[in-house]
């Protein structure tokens, strides 16, 4: 979403004639930005005359030129993309330090995007993507979501790995409203990170940064990070608020990151950093820094994700279901991509038709509401046995019927 109003405020400086520079901010990177042709930034400049201030766009039909060939669905796993970082944290006798662990995985995702300024696929109702996780030292984990609601939508996700000893569920449910020379997309929801190895902890409840496209309209474009999300684990009364900064007109840069973690009223450390470089947490007791993210060093080494053949997918499976799009999109056929795209849409508004008129209720496959929580159908294994790791696999993927 940010994507799209970042490309467009490039276009239409030119189109009015304006002398001013739009290049990228200085301390900006150069995958941050892209450059739209004539075409594009027209039809960009007639979409954003149809918008109004505080505009809902959850509705709004973008072009497909702006779209990354993968669904939302999919691009959740760039958070279990580092999953050493968190491996072994059970292990930790220190409380502390396994909450400091579990701040490195979240902090570790959020470097790795797609080169230019792009958007993932909107997912449909009823959508699903899954995977499975070959690690280098034997174990595997595994990583379902789905697409529970349309409208408001919601995104329900499951990564599990019964070896190392890690849960994490959760839900993304974004919004986006068009602000006027700005696009702000809230992302409401958190995750739920378990140890399993030390069930006394309970979960680590973590919630998402908003997200900004600026200078829409005139300026110089930029998306950033930002605003205030929290990082938490009650039952030993450790908290964080993590600010992702964004930068002020005169001063400050982009994509830093500042934050204080407490245990109950008392600061043990500071995080300090940019997500997109480097970030550290330095202890108040020691004085000591440490090194929590290196995306520049690190960035590179991102688990690979095992995913069935397309042809063995199931016709609702995220990659089965936008082939068609994803290549187009590659091909760079910008026709046959919006052909694409709406053949799947006007599939699933005829769908939801139909379902209106008899009445039927949609019912997720992988995921229920529970207390106001989107949870797993699932009865989550506690151990790490064979057993345990067979049923999930089973309960992804079911042996076909005979």
């Amino acid at each position: 979403m940010m994507g799209l109003f970042s490309q467009a405020g490039s276009h239409i400086k030119r189109a009015r004639g304006f002398s001013v520079d739009d290049r990228a901010p200085e301390d900006t990177e150069p995958d941050d930005t892209s450059i739209l042709n004539e075409n594009e930034g027209s039809i960009i400049l007639s979409l954003i005359s149809q918008l109004r201030v505080g505009m809902d766009l959850s509705k709004v039909t973008f072009p497909t030129f702006v779209l990354e060939p993968r669904s939302m669905l999919e691009r959740i796993t760039d958070f279990m993309s580092h999953p050493d970082l968190i491996f072994g944290a059970d292990k930790c006798d220190d409380p502390e330090e396994r909450f400091i662990r579990i701040l490195q995985y979240y902090l570790a995702g959020w470097h790795i995007k797609p080169k230019g300024v792009k958007k993932p696929y909107n997912p449909v109702l009823g959508e699903f993507f899954r995977c499975r996780y070959d690690y280098q030292n034997g174990t595997q984990g595994f990583y379902v979501a789905e697409q529970v609601s349309h409208h408001p939508p919601v995104s329900a996700f499951l990564y599990i790995s019964p070896a190392n000893r890690i849960c994490i569920v959760g839900e993304l449910k974004p919004k986006s409203k068009f602000l006027g020379n700005s696009v702000s997309t809230t992302m409401e929801g958190e995750n739920r990170i378990i140890l399993m190895g030390v069930p006394d902890d309970s979960e680590y409840v973590v919630t998402m940064p908003n997200m900004y496209a600026r200078g829409i309209l005139f300026g110089k474009m930029v998306l950033e990070l930002g605003d205030t999300c929290v990082v938490k684990n009650e039952k030993n009364r450790l908290f964080c608020d993590l600010e992702f900064k964004t930068k002020g007109f005169f001063a400050g840069t982009y994509n830093a990151i500042a934050g204080r973690v407490r245990r109950g009223n008392s600061d043990i450390g500071e995080v300090s950093g940019r997500w997109s470089h480097v970030m550290e947490f330095k202890s108040v007791k020691s004085g000591n820094k440490r090194m929590l993210f290196d995306a520049e060093r690190d960035g590179q080494n991102v688990a690979p994700k095992y995913v069935p053949d397309i042809e063995q997918q199931e016709p609702y499976e995220s990659r089965r279901l936008w082939k068609d799009l994803t290549r187009a999109i590659e091909e760079k056929n910008m026709e046959r991509a919006t052909e694409a795209k709406s053949t799947v849409e006007d599939a699933q508004r005829e769908l939801r038709r139909r379902r209106e008129e008899s009445g039927e209720t949609f019912v997720p496959r992988y995921f229920e509401r529970r207390d106001g929580r989107w949870e797993p159908k699932l009865n989550i294994p506690r151990d790490d046995s064979s057993a345990a790791i067979d049923a999930v696999q089973t309960w992804l993927w079911p042996p076909a019927a005979e």
